[in-house]
């Protein structure tokens, strides 16, 4: 399967009018935003697992990143409640569930290979950032010289700029905004390749976003 694999190109899927799509593991399912493979494949998605559902042990040679936008997700190392971040480094593996149900944004085989960092960061969690102009608060979740990942409050009704030298690529979480005449809502995401700056304006409910700036694919990627 190849799905919105151009990186060049801008891209944008509104996953939260979009159907969910069954896994090979009853009672979890998908909406998939970008695909390179079936089921061991270059992915960026959003799962939802069903209360009392779960995933086989498997591994993660690629690296697995995700953060939870729903319930509660769980897995060997711990409970992870909505709004937790986590990182697990390439050669890693896991058994995930969920008791109560949950949805996460999950991305997957996008690691360097050598970044080998495990990061959990619980809700609110992380280093608190300056904020720019349109923008109330901003929290970064992660940062190693070569992506940058960050949670951000934008104020309602504001003009909101983020340059965009390497690559960006956003999730809408909560409220929404309109970019390039096009508007997004909650599960809303947005890819778009270097050069090409976001210049928002939000609604009156503001918007929250999960924010990622750096090479849409790193040049030392795990192999896949």
């Amino acid at each position: 399967m190849r799905l919105n694999d151009d990186l060049t190109v801008r891209t944008a899927v509104h996953a939260g009018g979009m159907d969910w799509v069954p896994s090979p593991s009853p009672g979890v399912d998908r909406r998939m935003l970008s695909r390179i493979g079936d089921e061991k494949a270059r992915a960026t998605s959003i799962v939802r697992y069903a209360a009392g559902s779960r995933f086989p042990t498997h591994g993660h040679p690629g690296g697995e990143e995700f953060l939870v936008l729903d319930g509660m997700f769980q897995d060997e190392t711990g409970d992870f409640p909505a709004g937790t971040y986590v990182r697990n480094p390439p050669g890693t593996a896991h058994a995930p569930g969920s008791v109560p149900g949950c949805v996460i944004f999950v991305k997957l085989w996008q690691f360097r290979a050598d970044d080998q960092a495990r990061v959990v960061l619980l809700p609110g969690e992380g280093e608190a950032l300056p904020v720019r102009p349109g923008v109330e608060r901003a929290l970064r979740l992660f940062a190693d010289g070569h992506e940058d990942v960050r949670l951000e409050d934008w104020r309602p009704d504001a003009e909101v700029r983020v340059a965009n030298p390497q690559g960006l690529e956003l999730l809408v979480l909560a409220g929404g905004f309109i970019e390039r005449e096009e508007t997004f809502h909650p599960q809303s995401w947005l890819r778009l390749p270097a050069g090409q700056d976001l210049m928002v304006h939000t609604g009156g409910q503001g918007a929250r976003v999960w924010l990622k700036a750096g090479p849409l694919l790193h040049p030392d990627v795990c192999a896949f």
